[in-house]
């Protein structure tokens, strides 16, 4: 994943300007045995993009991506490592779309899929869509809200999001006009105490007299895509406790298991140093004796 990003980051950069990451969708899809179908959008100025060819990349877990695919002027060309029947691409001109479907998904389709092409000299990588091979169905977020919590001059908003499957979704904060990337922080998904059922938290930080202003936590699942806004969703987290109290219980224990463990390991660093030091001392002393004799 991370040779992926590497590659991201480096094509989308070039001569002075950041090329838009074409945004693929659904951002994962829970299939098995079925048909899977994703999009990618084309982020082009030009008018025609019959023209442009469009890569297919496929990258599993732990390891380098792979060229599945490339489609230029109508024609699938598939590379050898891959069955040719088993993949469909079609492109929609108009809405400057290109859909790739995966016939029959087996588990060995299981991967982030990543559509790429060419455009002012830059290879520039689609978002990802990820193919999770399961029987077990996806389910949308079960709760969202957004919790407020006034510190000093400041306000705090917290997104959570919970118990949802699989995994895999996107969270985003939002005014009226544009995206806010600013004071934003985006926790890690994590699991809850029932089997297959994630939950996440994002955090956004404004000055206390932006406190009539709307902001909108937006979320994209494979189940369901929400917006919830500031003003109408927002519930006052207990004064008596932190906003990092809207994490599941579970995680907040994993987390402070983790870090007794790390004191219990200074301690036993610190006990480690404390008999060394003393050994030495022994031994220094006992080689200044031996030379005054």
């Amino acid at each position: 994943m991370l040779l992926l990003v590497v590659l991201v980051a480096t094509a989308s950069w070039s001569y002075g300007f950041a090329q838009e990451i074409p945004m693929q969708s659904p951002i994962s899809i829970t299939k098995f045995q079925k048909s899977a179908r994703m999009t990618c959008e084309i982020q082009t100025s030009k008018e025609n993009v019959d023209g442009i060819v469009i890569h297919w990349y496929k990258q599993k877990e732990g390891e380098a991506p792979e060229r599945l695919l490339f489609f230029s002027q109508g024609k699938v060309t598939t590379e050898s490592a891959f069955q040719a029947n088993r993949y469909m691409v079609e492109r929609i001109s108009v809405q400057k779309q290109c859909v790739l479907t995966i016939k029959d998904v087996i588990p060995d389709d299981a991967a982030t899929y990543y559509c790429a092409y060419w455009d002012h000299y830059n290879k520039v990588f689609g978002s990802g869509t990820k193919l999770i091979v399961s029987e077990k169905g996806s389910s949308p977020p079960a709760n969202s809200e957004i919790l407020q919590k006034k510190h000093e001059n400041q306000i705090i908003y917290v997104c959570l999001i919970e118990k949802f499957y699989p995994e895999v979704i996107r969270v985003t904060w939002t005014d009226d006009e544009k995206e806010v990337t600013d004071n934003v922080v985006k926790g890690d998904t994590w699991q809850s105490t029932k089997e297959d059922e994630y939950s996440i938290a994002s955090w956004l930080t404004v000055p206390a007299e932006n406190k009539d202003k709307k902001y909108y936590c937006k979320y994209e699942h494979e189940e369901e895509k929400a917006s919830l806004p500031t003003q109408d969703s927002v519930k006052t987290a207990p004064q008596e406790e932190d906003c990092g109290t809207v994490f599941n219980r579970d995680q907040l224990m994993h987390r402070t298991a983790y870090l007794v463990y790390i004191i219990l390991l200074l301690k036993s660093s610190m006990y480690y140093l404390l008999i060394l030091f003393f050994i030495y001392r022994m031994w220094a002393s006992t080689k200044y004796q031996g030379k005054k004799a």
